[in-house]
């Protein structure tokens, strides 16, 4: 086995680590699908879904400081397949949940579970690959997001609506053991040199902060995590208010658009990041904050449109226009980072996109919704996307100064 693991091509832990988020992906998103049904059954108010769904982003967020901190001192393929086996068996214990409290804590489960992973897993993926291919490779790890949100709302739909909420998690919880068991045979890409080097300290990690391109993607993509979280949770619901689907129909036709309109945006933001990136430094930061900035009155419109047709049509075009800027974001954090400090990066990412975006978003869009309408509060969310579109543009400004710097120091 050590032989195999010695020898695993990049193509080969590109397509494992995929696979892996898009399980990650459905795990966290087949909730969404099933909030009708919770609702129904636990006669909980909007407010109270809102904050069952941010249950799993607060810890999260939470855990995924730790988990990079770990993970810049030791073996990331621990923590990359024992993440997976713990969300996989809480989701499991999701569908095991008799009331409101034992359900909450099921899903902060979870989200211990997937913080191993997501600190770890996009700096990973990306150090197999040359650094004028890392936009194109993330853009396609990128490509489970939308593709694993489709078929967790697909299959909590499907299964919800024939068996109840609580076989859907039943479901969708075990293919992520085996996935636990081949992560075993990963290897980490790290030199030998850079493994030697001394952990990075509090020192290292505050200068994060002071690289103004890694602040401008993290923002940007807290602004964007804002609006798209919120919408991954009560679009469904919207769609079976306003047009009356029912619970079925409406995760799957909101899963349909999302992994097409997903699957669009990340291979043509990859694509369009790698071949500017021939021309300007700036590529990455200029298609994902024009991408953004055009998304926001397309999402607007979409919940305003007085057609079913009209709805769906402009919600995939805004889906496709966010999308653009998923493996171009996480390239940049790649790029102008150190290699004894990405996990960390990726975690204090994780932390702040999720603290002040989706980990309070759903329960804020849920609060808005009781008092003002689902309507009017979805339309208010879309605005989060023009303001992280103006972000990306500012970050353009100090990408290639602070890239050629890290390349300077540590020779990437």
């Amino acid at each position: 086995m050590g032989e195999k693991v010695r020898f695993m091509s990049p193509r080969s832990v590109l397509l494992l680590l995929f696979c892996i988020n898009l399980v990650n992906y459905v795990d966290r998103q087949v909730l969404y699908a099933l909030l009708p049904l919770i609702k129904s059954e636990m006669l909980l108010s909007d407010a109270r879904l809102g904050a069952l769904a941010s249950a799993f982003m607060v810890v999260y967020m939470c855990a995924a400081p730790l988990v990079g901190w770990r993970a810049d001192r030791g073996s990331r393929v621990k923590w990359i397949s024992g993440g997976i086996a713990l969300w996989s068996l809480a989701t499991g214990l999701s569908g095991l949940a008799r009331n409101y409290v034992q359900l909450f804590a099921a899903r902060a489960l979870v989200g211990v579970g997937e913080s191993g992973y997501g600190a770890v897993s996009p700096s990973f993926v990306a150090e197999h690959f040359p650094k004028e291919r890392r936009g194109g490779v993330l853009a396609l790890f990128s490509m489970a997001i939308p593709v694993g949100s489709a078929l967790g709302y697909v299959m909590g739909g499907w299964v919800g609506g024939h068996w109840g909420w609580r076989s859907a998690f039943w479901v969708v919880g075990p293919p992520g053991i085996l996935l636990a068991l081949l992560a075993l045979r990963l290897r980490d890409p790290r030199s030998e040199e850079q493994a030697q080097r001394a952990p990075a300290g509090l020192r290292e990690y505050a200068a994060l902060y002071r690289v103004k391109s890694y602040v401008a993607s993290t923002l940007g993509m807290t602004a964007m995590t804002f609006a798209l979280g919120g919408l991954a949770v009560w679009m469904p619901s919207f769609l079976n208010r306003a047009w009356g689907l029912s619970v079925m129909e409406a995760g799957t036709v909101f899963g349909a658009v999302t992994v097409v309109a997903g699957l669009a945006g990340s291979l043509l933001g990859g694509w369009l990041g790698d071949r500017l990136l021939r021309v300007t430094g700036k590529a990455y930061f200029l298609v994902s904050g024009a991408g953004l900035l055009l998304a926001m009155p397309a999402g607007a419109a979409a919940v305003m449109s007085k057609s079913y047709q009209g709805t769906l049509a402009l919600l995939f075009l805004a889906e496709m226009l966010a999308f653009l800027n998923m493996g171009p974001l996480n390239g940049v954090i790649v790029s102008v980072t150190a290699p004894a400090v990405r996990s960390m990066a990726f975690a204090a990412n994780i932390f702040v996109i999720h603290a002040l975006g989706d980990a309070v978003s759903p329960a804020l869009i849920g609060l808005a919704s009781d008092h003002w309408g689902l309507e009017l509060a979805l339309v208010g969310t879309m605005a989060f996307l023009g303001v992280a579109g103006l972000i990306c543009l500012w970050g353009a400004g100090h990408v290639e100064a602070d890239g050629a710097e890290v390349a300077r120091v540590h020779g990437e």
